[in-house]
């Protein structure tokens, strides 16, 4: 991987696999690096593992905020575990009518932005029907990575993308 646009993508969720939404203990106080409206009143901020950014660089990917949080992930996430300003997934509107392609409203647009390269989605809702869709409609690599909600991206996860990655990628 010698390039960013031949590293393999990572898209990546934040409300469940960042912010676990299991109880609180053995959870972390990270301090903001600065105080925005965010911020303010969500208490599950502290939830994040100030590590994590760290790990996900070290995948080797090109990682992209795939969340709901859209542009804020930069400005309250991405600053609390480590990440530099990572590029954002701009989802479809909601209200442009026709019958949704994909049972996940975030699955088609990441199959368009992946144009055809090899992509990893770590989200904590993924379904059976998702990985089917996928299969059938990009044609490169991929890997649809289910976090568990309560427990937020672990070891175990990280052991699992880092197989992936050394199955599909050359080193």
């Amino acid at each position: 991987m010698t390039s960013s646009s031949e590293r393999p993508l990572l898209f990546l969720d934040v409300d469940g696999p960042l912010i676990p939404f299991g109880s609180s203990a053995g959870h972390w106080e990270v301090a903001a690096a600065s105080s925005t409206t965010v911020d303010q009143g969500n208490p599950l901020l502290a939830r994040l593992d100030p590590d994590i950014g760290e790990r996900l660089i070290a995948l080797g990917c090109r990682l992209v905020w795939a969340t709901t949080w859209m542009e804020q992930a930069n400005e309250v996430i991405a600053p609390r575990i480590g990440l530099p300003r990572l590029p954002v997934l701009e989802w479809p509107d909601a209200d442009a009518g026709g019958a949704p392609q994909c049972p996940h409203w975030k699955t088609r647009p990441m199959v368009e932005w992946a144009a055809g390269r090899p992509f990893i989605r770590v989200d904590d809702e993924i379904s059976a029907i998702d990985r089917l869709w996928v299969d059938t409609g990009h044609p490169g690599p991929s890997l649809l990575h289910r976090v568990e909600p309560a427990k937020g991206l672990s070891g175990a996860d990280f052991g699992a993308l880092a197989a992936w990655l050394d199955a599909v990628v050359p080193r």
